[in-house]
């Protein structure tokens, strides 16, 4: 990922199309809180033709499994 890259632009997934900001030294997985669990989305490379701001595309990869419920107790299958 770039160095200068101050914003993630998401592609594809429930957050598709969105943009937001980067913090400094951002991996190349974003995992991201969603409802009751997480969205995981992974870098790819950005157009070569981009204009504007540095920008990081992220393509959506899963949503992970709901590990609490309820009163944030652990479920019993969750490991």
């Amino acid at each position: 990922m770039s160095s200068e890259a101050k914003l993630a632009h998401l592609h594809n997934g429930p957050l598709d199309g969105q943009t937001i900001p980067l913090e400094n030294g951002a991996d190349d997985e974003l995992v991201l809180p969603y409802s009751e669990g997480q969205l995981v989305y992974r870098l790819a490379e950005a157009p070569a033709d981009e204009e504007g701001p540095a920008t990081a595309h992220y393509h959506y990869a899963e949503t992970t499994e709901v590990l609490l419920q309820g009163d944030d107790q652990p479920r019993d299958d969750a490991r």
